[in-house]
């Protein structure tokens, strides 16, 4: 009987190679709910993620809201209420007004138990200078929402998007990167893949949610921008 030492096969054992980062999931099955759907951003993302095949669901307080909404997007979106919505969902995004935010996700806790729920809330202010960004008590609004559901698994994505150009159906791409934030590598990459979906977007892996803060903000810069140069800026991060 012989053995073979280290040095007969090379050294020590090869370790595995490195998971490609744009290896993504596969998210076309699964169901995304929006609450605050009937708002412009949540809208607009309704209809981009159903005009891809993507089947959505809208929320509102109202279901009567939410339906007469959905019937206006077509491609397949219903409205229900947010209850409803957030448990039919696999994916839950959030788009709510920052005013109501807490109020909202305290509400739908043991709905959204056990689902991926995404914040994409800038929580900011307005006066005479212009928009400027807001700090809750928790850091921002992705943590927040993690504190807030704490039997959700929660990311944070779609800051930084026209809601303009994502309601426009004379536009067929969207030419934006999605930064987005979270604590496991697998929900990251599920968010990034729906962000793929859309035509023209990318989604890019930017941090944990100790970091949302500053994506959050960085959209009173952009309205800054958009104003000056009447634009409806995006972002692209570049390498990668």
């Amino acid at each position: 009987m012989t053995s073979t030492t280290s040095s007969e096969t090379g050294g020590a054992a090869q370790k595995a190679p490195a998971k490609d980062p744009w290896d993504l999931p596969d998210v076309s099955g699964l169901v995304v709910g929006v609450l605050g759907g009937t708002g412009p951003q949540g809208k607009g993302l309704a209809y981009r993620l159903a005009k891809a095949g993507q089947k959505v669901i809208i929320g509102s307080r109202a279901a009567e809201r939410a339906q007469a909404a959905a019937g206006e997007l077509g491609h397949g979106v219903e409205g229900a209420d947010n209850a409803e919505t957030a448990r039919r969902s696999d994916i839950v995004i959030v788009a709510v007004p920052w005013d109501g935010h807490g109020e909202t996700l305290a509400s739908l806790r043991a709905d959204l138990a056990g689902k991926l729920v995404v914040d994409c809330v800038n929580p900011l202010g307005f006066d005479k200078k212009g928009a400027y960004a807001l700090k809750p008590e928790e850091g921002s609004a992705a943590e927040q929402a993690a504190a807030l559901l704490p039997d959700s698994r929660v990311a944070a994505a779609f800051h930084h998007l026209s809601a303009v150009l994502l309601q426009d159906p004379d536009i067929d791409e969207i030419d934006t990167d999605v930064m987005v934030l979270g604590e496991e590598r697998a929900d990251v990459e599920i968010v990034q893949a729906l962000a793929g979906r859309i035509a023209g977007m990318r989604g890019v892996f930017a941090g944990r949610l100790r970091n949302a803060h500053q994506v959050e903000s960085l959209v009173a810069n952009l309205i800054s921008v958009n104003r000056r140069y009447k634009a409806h800026a995006g972002l692209r991060v570049t390498d990668v």
